[in-house]
């Protein structure tokens, strides 16, 4: 019996499938796991013990950098989210609820308009740009973008999120073909994709890191996602970071008060307008949150 360290790439039916320099081996937890809270998720670094017969058992976890509840996926680098202005158009709350997660759990976050060729998304690309993320334009039906994306996924752990009909698996088939993903068709009459995305997986690339595919977001899927809590919401919003603290009243929810710096921000167009609304949007929904639901 030998020991190894890797990272979980699979985890299905109580087998756990961990990348590791012998390579991928299949394991099982030890039965603490199933006492504790600690449960394995995609993304751990673990060490395994290899029996004779090379399978694995699953001994401790590292720590983990992030974790994220709902996909299940831990020490995620960056989160890319896909969206789009061709149909179904990404509402920006979608993007917004997403992003703001992401910035809380310590994950850098790309945005990616897909479907450029049917239409630029200059929209999408003014708000974020000037919200300080990195905005690539791409199309999974010409290839425009694609090589730069690749390399910005190079080397990473990348978690991919996108509202359902965006072309997320298409664009996944275009950066790398091992994917070999089932893409779905848009539903003509609701204009929202089908989803074809069952489980998270990471899925090592042939120019270095992984992606995690995620299942598409819609408003229902975000509202299962992790909560932020009310107090630490405004830090999850980037370009909020120069006007804290310079609000006229301690404790600024940053929503209707009077002499509000981020508000007089948007007034003065320093920060994007739909930026701030999404943020009021969010406020609004967990100002009234338990401790126990935070939980």
């Amino acid at each position: 019996m030998k020991t190894e360290n890797g990272t979980i790439l699979k985890g299905i039916g109580g087998f756990y499938y961990v990348r590791t320099d012998a390579g991928i081996i299949e394991c099982k937890a030890r039965g603490k796991f199933r006492k504790s809270s600690e449960k394995p998720v995609i993304g751990d670094h673990v060490t395994i013990d290899v029996q004779e017969d090379g399978t694995g058992y699953m001994m401790s976890i590292a720590p983990r950098k992030n974790k994220l509840m709902r996909p299940a996926v831990s020490n995620v680098d960056q989160l890319v989210v896909v969206c789009s202005e061709a149909p179904p158009v990404t509402e920006t709350l979608l993007i917004d609820k997403v992003t703001a997660i992401a910035e809380h759990k310590g994950m850098d976050t790309i945005i990616v308009i897909n479907k450029c060729d049917l239409n630029r998304g200059d929209r999408l690309h003014g708000i974020y740009t000037q919200a300080g993320f990195s905005v690539f334009r791409v199309s999974a039906e010409t290839g425009e973008g694609i090589d730069a994306l690749r390399k910005q996924l190079s080397g990473k752990i990348s978690a991919f999120a996108g509202n359902s009909g965006v072309g997320k698996s298409s664009l996944l088939n275009a950066i790398d073909p091992r994917f070999q993903m089932k893409t779905g068709s848009i539903s003509a009459k609701t204009e929202r994709g089908r989803h074809t995305t069952r489980h998270v997986e990471l899925v090592e690339l042939s120019s270095g890191g992984y992606i995690a595919d995620t299942p598409g977001f819609s408003a229902f899927d975000t509202e299962r996602m992790d909560l932020i809590w009310k107090d630490d919401l405004q830090y999850a919003f980037r370009e909020f970071a120069p006007y804290l603290n310079r609000c006229r009243f301690t404790g600024c929810s940053h929503v209707k008060e009077k002499g509000c710096a981020i508000r007089a921000a948007v007034e003065a167009r320093e920060i994007p307008r739909e930026r701030h609304e999404s943020y009021c949007q969010l406020y609004e929904s967990v100002k009234d949150m338990k401790e126990w639901e935070r939980k």
